[in-house]
């Protein structure tokens, strides 16, 4: 599988991937519900993966700056805009509705990489969603993050603990790209752009979730996806059968 880890992987290792899909996840929920399943992996337990979004706000990562928001707390807080410190790498980001955000958690060790050659991955995964809805993304050798004609479309950060990561990739699919002139996101003077902004095809949010589920099971070599579409302490059993990622 090229550019992926799977080739590490023992005969052994078949474990599905546990995707849960979760539509609008509150930033701080979908950080307390990371850190449980880092534990839960750490011990054993089944890879898995979170498709959402957030409401907005902005996060900020290990490099990031509070000098890299330009709105007063003041006109944070009337647009209602919350700001939380995680412990991803990365800078600054804004989430906003039309983002599609997508945190693996999964064994570095047991997958047979490192958490380089983990960001690289994610970054190609990013890529090919980017190139599969037409826009022409640039490489991305030494960069965390995927861009088109100079402007980020794809922010990834991660955390690594206990070699069991955690954060991911977050695309912009269909934001309001005004709101970005206010955030360098990543420490970027440059505001980010979207897939609908660059792509000449029709874009949708379910199209992108897809793309992302179906590269980091195909990327790290999980052969069944089991999709959960309700938080995991709610629902025991998958909504939909394991699946098969689509070979490209």
């Amino acid at each position: 599988m090229p550019g992926g880890c799977s080739d590490s992987r023992t005969d052994a290792d078949d474990r599905p991937l546990q995707a849960f899909l979760l539509g609008t996840l509150a930033l701080d929920a979908a950080v307390a519900l990371q850190r449980r399943l880092v534990y839960e992996v750490a011990s054993g337990g089944t890879p898995s993966v979170i498709v959402c979004d957030h409401p907005p706000g902005i996060s900020i990562g290990r490099e990031g700056s509070r000098g890299h928001i330009r709105p007063s707390p003041e006109a944070l807080a009337a647009r209602r805009w919350p700001v939380t410190w995680v412990s991803r790498g990365g800078g600054c980001l804004l989430h906003l509705p039309g983002q599609v955000a997508c945190y693996p958690i999964l064994p570095l060790q047991d997958l047979g990489t490192t958490p380089g050659r983990y960001i690289d991955t994610l970054n190609r995964v990013a890529a090919e969603t980017v190139r599969a809805f037409g826009a022409r993304c640039e490489p991305t050798t030494g960069e965390a993050g995927v861009r088109v004609a100079g402007r980020r479309i794809a922010h990834v950060g991660v955390c690594v603990r206990d070699w069991v990561s955690s954060f991911g990739i977050v695309m912009n699919v269909t934001p309001d790209l005004e709101p970005f002139r206010d955030v360098r996101c990543d420490g970027d003077p440059v505001p980010m752009t979207s897939l609908q902004r660059e792509s000449p095809a029709r874009v949708r949010v379910t199209g992108v979730r897809q793309s992302l589920l179906e590269g980091v099971a195909r990327r790290f070599g999980f052969t069944r996806v089991s999709v959960f579409h309700h938080h995991p302490t709610f629902l025991p059993k998958p909504t939909r059968h394991a699946f098969a990622p689509r070979s490209r």
